[in-house]
C-alpha cells in the first residue's frame, strides 16, 4: 500500500531542508551548496527549496544507472511492463493530490493539471506495449542457408531534461518508454516546479522498481551541462526553448549521444469565412489562454480570412475579456498566473513591443491585481490587433496569454505566411470546406495539424512532432518514435548448414 504522500503546505515549515535527489533506489540529500525558492505563481510562497546539483551528483546518478542497465535490459519485457501497470494504477490513484501540486507550483488550474496527467497515463498505458512495439523481423534465405534477422536493444543511459510548464505529463513522453525498453534513466525537472517529480518518483519508488532503473537529481544548467558531457549517458530527450534546444542537441550530438529536442513555437490559427464562428472562437481562446499561454502548442496568432475578419475579432475579443482569471485552486477560474514575476515582466514588455510597432492592443491584460492574490504573477488574456507580419514580434515567441491578430485575402496567403516563419510546431485551420482542409493539411509546413482544432496534441501513440526551428534531432517522443529513439538496431547474418553458398 502506497504511503499517504506529504502535501506542499507542510513544506513551507521545513525550509531548511533541501528537496532530496533519488539515486540507486534512495533518496539522498544533493551535495550542492546553493538553492533557490519553489515558489507559488499565483501567492508567492515560498512551497520548498530545492537544490542546485553539482556535476558529482550527476555522475553519482549516471554510475548508478550504468550498473543497474545491465541486469534490468536483461529482464524480459512482459516482465519489465509490470512495473508500468503499477505506476499507471498509483498515477489514477493519486491523481487529485498530483493535480493540486501542479497548481500549487506550475499556477495552472486544477482542471488542467489533471488533463495534463492523464496524458501522462496515456503514454504509460502505450508503452505498456513495448512486447509488440519492440518487436523487430527477419527474413529466412536470404541466401542459400543463410537467415537474417533485425532486433531491437535498448541504447543504455537516459536523460530527461524537462521544462516548467508541463511538470506532470512531458517527461512521460519519454522515461516510460526509455525503461520499458530496457534503458535506465535520469531525470532532471526544471529548477522552478520541481514538486510534481518528487511525488511522481515516491511513486515509482513504490512500484518495486529495481535500484538505479530510474534516478532523479535536481540542479539547473550545470546539471544540464554533466548531463550533456557524462560520457555514461547515451540519448537525451529535452523541450524548452529553441534556444535552449539547439544548445542541447548541439552539445550532446558533440558529445556522441543521441539526441531529441523540442524548441518553441509561434503557432497560427487560420480562420476562413466559412468556419463555424461561434465555435472557433470558444476554441482559439482555449488554444491561446489555457494555461496561460505556457505551452509550445498554445495559440500564437489568429489569421482571418477575408470576410472573418469582422466577426471573429469582436467574438475572440469579448472571449478575452470576459475570461475568469485567477488562482487554480479556487472554484471557477479559468486561467491562472505566469510562472515568474520575471516571465511576467517580459511578457508585457512584449505586448508593447507589438504596440510600437504599430498594433492596436484591442484587449490590454497588464497591469493585473487579483483580488486576494495582489502579488501574483497574473497576466489577463490580451489581444493585439493588425500585427505586421514582417514586425519582429510576429517571429518571436511570446509564452504567455497573448493572440495576435492578422488579416489575408486568401487561404493561399495563409499557407504562404505559415510556410514562411522559423516555426513550425502547430498550425491549425478552421472551416466547414473539405478541399480547403486538405489543401491546408498538405501544403503547410508545420509538424501538427490541425482541422478545427485549437490545439493539435497528437495522442500518445503518434509521435509529438515538430518541424524546422520547433524541434532539433530526427526522432519525436511518444509512440512508435520513442520507441525507435530509445532502442538501437542490430542485424544478424547467419548460418547453420556446413556447405557453402555464395550471399550475392
Amino acid at each position: 500500500m502506497l504511503p499517504q504522500l506529504p502535501h506542499f503546505g507542510e513544506l513551507t515549515v521545513h525550509l531548511k531542508n533541501l528537496l532530496p535527489n533519488y539515486i540507486n533506489g534512495k533518496w539522498c540529500p544533493s551535495s550542492a551548496t546553493e538553492s533557490l525558492h519553489v515558489v507559488n505563481p499565483a501567492t508567492v510562497d515560498v512551497l520548498a527549496q530545492v537544490p542546485l546539483s553539482p556535476q558529482d551528483d550527476v555522475d553519482t546518478a549516471a554510475t548508478a544507472a550504468a550498473v543497474a542497465f545491465s541486469d534490468w535490459r536483461r529482464i524480459p519485457p512482459p516482465t519489465r511492463v509490470q512495473y508500468l501497470f503499477k505506476l499507471k494504477g498509483l498515477l489514477d490513484e493519486n491523481l487529485d493530490d498530483l493535480a493540486q501540486t501542479i497548481t500549487l507550483e506550475c499556477g495552472k488550474t486544477v482542471k488542467e493539471s489533471k488533463a495534463e496527467l492523464r496524458r501522462a497515463i496515456e503514454n504509460v498505458e502505450v508503452a505498456c506495449g513495448i512486447p509488440m512495439l519492440m518487436q523487430g523481423y527477419n527474413l529466412e534465405d536470404v541466401a542459400r542457408g543463410i537467415d537474417e534477422i533485425m532486433i531491437r536493444q535498448p541504447v543504455g543511459v537516459t536523460a530527461i531534461i524537462s521544462p516548467f510548464n508541463f511538470p506532470g505529463m512531458i517527461p512521460f513522453w519519454f522515461l516510460p518508454y526509455a525503461i520499458a525498453c530496457g534503458n535506465t534513466c535520469i531525470v532532471k525537472p526544471s529548477e522552478k516546479v520541481p514538486l510534481t517529480m518528487q511525488k511522481v518518483f515516491e511513486l515509482l519508488e513504490a512500484t518495486g522498481l529495481p535500484k538505479g532503473v530510474v534516478n532523479l537529481v535536481n540542479g539547473a544548467k550545470a546539471v544540464v551541462d554533466a548531463i550533456l558531457e557524462h560520457p555514461k549517458i547515451r540519448a537525451i530527450s529535452f523541450v524548452g526553448s529553441s534556444p535552449v534546444a539547439q544548445y542541447v542537441y548541439s552539445k550532446g550530438a558533440a558529445h556522441g549521444k543521441r539526441v531529441q529536442c523540442q524548441g518553441g513555437a509561434k503557432n497560427p490559427l487560420i480562420v476562413l469565412p466559412d468556419a463555424d464562428m461561434e465555435m472557433t472562437t470558444r476554441i482559439a481562446a482555449d488554444s491561446a489562454f489555457g494555461c496561460a499561454g505556457q505551452r509550445c502548442l498554445a495559440a500564437s496568432v489568429a489569421v482571418t480570412v477575408g470576410e472573418a475578419r469582422h466577426s471573429f475579432t469582436d467574438a475572440i475579443a469579448s472571449a478575452a475579456q470576459t475570461r475568469v482569471v485567477g488562482y487554480g485552486l479556487d472554484e471557477g477560474v479559468e486561467m491562472g498566473p505566469v510562472i515568474s514575476r520575471d516571465s511576467q515582466t517580459r511578457i508585457e514588455g512584449l505586448i508593447q513591443q507589438g504596440a510600437d510597432e504599430g498594433a492596436t492592443v484591442l484587449v490590454d491584460g497588464r497591469k493585473v491585481k487579483i483580488s486576494g492574490y495582489e502579488q501574483g504573477n497574473f497576466i489577463r488574456p490580451t489581444i493585439l490587433q493588425n500585427v505586421n507580419p514582417d514586425s519582429s514580434l510576429s517571429q518571436t515567441e511570446i509564452f504567455g496569454p497573448v493572440l495576435s491578430l492578422m488579416h489575408l485575402d486568401t487561404i493561399e496567403d495563409a499557407i504562404a505566411l505559415v510556410n514562411g516563419g522559423q516555426w513550425g510546431n502547430m498550425a491549425c485551420l478552421f472551416t466547414s470546406s473539405g478541399a480547403a482542409a486538405r489543401q491546408f493539411r498538405y501544403e503547410a509546413e508545420a509538424g501538427n495539424i490541425g482541422i478545427n482544432i485549437g490545439v493539435a496534441a497528437p495522442m500518445a501513440f503518434f509521435p509529438f512532432s515538430g518541424w524546422k526551428n520547433s524541434f532539433y534531432g530526427d526522432l519525436h517522443g511518444q509512440g512508435r518514435q520513442a520507441v525507435e529513439f530509445f532502442t538501437q538496431t542490430k542485424v544478424v547474418v547467419e548460418r547453420w548448414f556446413k556447405d557453402w553458398s555464395r550471399q550475392f
